[in-house]
């Protein structure tokens, strides 16, 4: 197989071609796996299916009926494989053997997402294109239908950045707004939206059954002139038509939630405070009829998304005014308004999610920045419950303990974090060995304070304040109260620093 057939140039690189005589060949395992299907011998058919697809891999109609054969199996009482056997498919000699792996694993327990995901991650890397574009579909549909608290953002972004490698811009559009759902307050993910946004009406060559990758590349090519031609007009134009596409569907069935949220979703997309407004008066309609708290949720995101683009704003001209003391404490009081509404909303959310985590540790955050620190503390001890938030809750329940007071708990809570850390020098390590030397020397303990602090500045010199605190315990001066100000303390934040 060649990374880049000579006879394709508009293909891009490192796509892999599979020669006509190699796709003769599985066919035989392919018409195998059929008959064996038929007769509901599906493990069989499983392996014949695999064995085809490891000669060719770019069977789009293998894979999906591949995927029916599990479906078929996982009806009738079929179970994923056992753990040991699960356990000797996680990885694979090469790209192609690790997709084919994960397939294998997926067809034993379909549902699955994370399979879907190094499925879809190892045929990127493998240049198996249309394998890509067969089940990234199928994991954007699966993970974008759990509830909103078990959505995986990460797989989002993952469809989002590939998609966008293989310039299949709608696709990637669709994939980041999702995840812009799941982070309205990301700035950088808000500005990637409104790129793939404006840049999505190249990807008019739209992936089916009867069309290929390679046949799709061709036909974004005669769209790209168009698209540089005049960027923000088109983006504009592009978007109204999402809006009246969306709108149509819903008329056609208001009572629909995918195509309530549908619309929604577009008018968001546009992020003109009149849209918004529509789309809040549409969820709100929506939450009253049905009393159903997802659509109150959404209302709540596109409200901090609102306020996450009025702080950039507000933060872009104290940068360009950075001597404007009347700018400064116009910021300094928006901040305080906008993190008390956000402290509200994750209030809201984790009362009618209580199993949901993340709300809560959102919440305890909040609850920190605005030096509620006696609060905060049962909050963070609540979240770290939430693998996905162990690490950082507990630096932060460090902190608070810090910051209210409690020298011994917080000494004793960064000591039992370190000693459970596997890691040693990333940015959580540095994070908690910093804190546990503030903690330490806060405590009258200067010696372990200086051992911390000189652990730090060996894995990063220039972390924080960290060399002149140094500098201070070795000639005896009085320790600083507290740690150097820094983003996770936004109330304290100095433009410009």
């Amino acid at each position: 197989m060649a990374d880049r057939p000579p006879d394709n140039p508009d293909l891009p690189a490192g796509y892999r071609d599979v020669p006509p005589e190699d796709r003769k060949k599985a066919e035989t395992f392919f018409q195998r796996a059929r008959t064996v299907a038929d007769t509901g011998n599906y493990d069989y058919a499983i392996e014949m299916y695999l064995q085809g697809l490891n000669i060719d891999p770019e069977s789009v109609e293998a894979h999906q009926a591949l995927r029916d054969v599990s479906m078929r199996r996982k009806v009738s009482g079929g179970k994923p494989l056992g753990m040991l056997q699960a356990m000797k498919l996680r990885s694979g000699k090469d790209d192609k053997e690790a997709m084919l792996n994960a397939e294998k694993l997926l067809a034993y327990d379909p549902g699955n997402t994370d399979h879907m995901l190094t499925l879809l991650k190892a045929a990127h890397r493998a240049g198996y294109y249309d394998t890509v574009m067969w089940i990234g579909p199928i994991l954007q549909r699966a993970n974008a239908e759990l509830p909103d608290k078990k959505q995986d953002i990460n797989k989002f972004l993952a469809l989002k950045d590939i998609y966008a490698d293989l310039k299949q811009f709608k696709l990637a559009t669709d994939a980041c707004q999702s995840a812009v759902f799941l982070r309205p307050d990301d700035m950088d993910l808000n500005t990637e939206l409104k790129r793939l946004g404006a840049e999505h009406s190249m990807d008019a060559g739209k992936y089916g059954v009867a069309k290929s990758f390679r046949e799709s590349v061709r036909d974004m090519e005669g769209q790209r002139e168009l698209l540089e031609r005049d960027m923000d007009v088109r983006s504009d134009d592009v978007m109204s038509r999402q809006i009246a596409a969306a709108e149509a569907e819903w008329q056609a069935d208001p009572e629909e939630p995918g195509k309530i949220m549908k619309l929604v979703e577009a008018l968001v997309r546009s992020e003109r405070t009149e849209n918004e407004s529509r789309a809040i008066d549409l969820l709100q309609s929506t939450f009253e009829r049905t009393r159903q708290f997802r659509f109150r949720l959404a209302i709540g995101r596109i409200k901090l998304a609102q306020l996450s683009r009025t702080e950039r704003a507000m933060r872009d001209r104290l940068r360009k005014n950075l001597t404007d003391e009347e700018l400064k404490a116009e910021y300094r009081a928006f901040i305080k308004d906008k993190t008390e509404e956000e402290l509200k909303e994750f209030e809201l959310w984790s009362e009618n999610y209580p199993t949901d985590l993340s709300f809560k540790y959102e919440t305890a955050k909040r609850l920190f920045m605005l030096q509620r620190f006696g609060e905060a503390i049962p909050v963070f001890q609540q979240a770290r419950a939430d693998p996905k938030f162990r690490t950082d809750a507990t630096i932060n329940l460090g902190r608070a303990f810090l910051e209210a007071a409690f020298l011994d708990e917080a000494v004793d809570t960064f000591r039992d974090l370190i000693e459970s850390y596997p890691i040693k020098g990333d940015e959580k390590s540095k994070d908690m060995y910093y804190w546990y030397g503030v903690a330490l020397e806060q405590a009258g303990q200067r010696q372990p304070a200086l051992k911390c602090y000189s652990q730090v500045a060996q894995w990063d010199f220039k972390y924080r304040d960290v060399q002149e605190r140094i500098k201070r315990l070795r000639s005896g001066g009085a320790p600083p109260q507290g740690g150097q100000p820094d983003p996770d303390r936004p109330l304290s934040y100095s433009p410009g620093s």
